[in-house]
């Protein structure tokens, strides 16, 4: 059994890793740093709740540290939970710099700690029925990848720290670390990056929308999300010389934890009327088929982490994986601020 703590019991805490730690065979939440409020104790009596990471720290018996914090601290407390001798997983994005990653990297390697990033998306049900789509080779040669991860509201939310102007703030880095993952994990790394980052809601003082392009050779991959999408709820698009795919609807994991169910025997299940939709290339005609899609399983990523602490496995989410995001979104960034202003006379 291994003893887990999670710093963090607000939406991610709560939401998307206390429910999935306490649902893998030999995980055991046995502590949860909540500074305020008693959510946590109600929730998970067993767990001791602690105000602070040092009463966290003195817990000898835990051995992996969760941060589910407000982005701009994953840095420091990631780093404090490295020196003080334990294993980490940090809520993406995995720090707010390239640099501030690549040092927490390297005082990993030198304390010789596991130390892995929450991209829980890569466990999507659509996401994995893409992956082994394109693994499969149906599509043939692949020229445009199309991702969308779009919401529609309206209204800010006053107090929340992601629509706050401080780093990590922000749309980009809250979804954009997503679908940068899942690209590099469908293709590598590309030659180029061009995006524009920008704001659309009227009083947004953080970026709300975005359009990133990872140019490949022959192939494109277009990333996109906005805020102000009523509809349709398109999520993917790929087009290959044999076939192409698209996706309509979002994987039910993140909406069955926010309703507070426990993931079971037939978690993470699509609706049949979800399903993607496969267009056969067959000379003049085309061909349509529905795919089934694989269920989305968050549980697998913690799995994972079990295997590797005690030897068994790999870590899925590698330390090459989490610099090339962190180097990807940045310079995403850069490539916005350069962005071309034509002046029409």
């Amino acid at each position: 059994m291994i003893d887990f703590a999670l710093v963090g019991f607000g939406l991610a805490g709560r939401v998307f890793h206390a429910p999935i730690i306490s649902a893998v065979p030999g995980l055991r939440l046995r502590a949860i740093l909540q500074r305020s409020g008693n959510d946590a104790a109600r929730l998970y009596p067993t767990a001791r709740i602690v105000r602070s990471m040092d009463e966290l720290l003195a817990i000898e018996e835990i051995k992996l540290v969760v941060i589910a914090t407000p982005n701009t601290s994953h840095y420091s407390l990631a780093r404090q939970c490295l020196l003080a001798g334990r294993d980490v997983v940090v809520d993406k994005p995995f720090t707010t710099t390239y640099a501030e990653a690549v040092e927490l990297i390297e005082l990993a390697r030198r304390c010789g700690r596991l130390l892995t990033v929450y991209q829980n998306l890569r466990w999507n049900g659509d996401f994995r029925t893409i992956r082994a789509l394109v693994e499969s080779g149906r599509l043939g040669r692949i020229a445009l990848y199309e991702a969308h991860f779009d919401r529609h509201r309206l209204q800010m939310r006053p107090g929340a720290w992601r629509e706050k102007a401080e780093p990590g703030a922000g749309v980009f880095f809250d979804l954009g670390v997503h679908l940068i993952d899942q690209a590099l994990v469908l293709f590598g790394l590309p030659e180029a990056i061009m995006a524009d980052i920008r704001s659309e809601r009227s009083g947004a003082v953080v970026d709300d929308a975005f359009d990133v392009v990872l140019h490949y050779p022959n192939m494109r991959a277009l990333l996109r999300a906005s805020m102000i999408a009523p509809g349709p709820d398109l999520r993917y698009i790929l087009r290959g010389e044999q076939g192409a795919f698209v996706k309509y609807g979002i994987d039910p994991q993140a909406q069955a934890l926010e309703r507070g169910e426990a993931p079971d025997d037939v978690w993470g299940r699509e609706a049949v009327d979800k399903w993607g939709t496969f267009y056969v290339a067959d000379g003049s005609a085309t061909n349509v088929e529905t795919v089934p899609t694989v269920p989305g399983d968050y549980r697998l990523f913690y799995s994972n982490v079990r295997d590797a602490v005690l030897g068994k496995a790999a870590i899925d989410v590698t330390h090459e994986q989490m610099l090339n995001v962190m180097k990807a979104l940045e310079l995403a960034r850069e490539s916005s601020c350069k962005l071309y202003r034509l002046a029409w006379h």
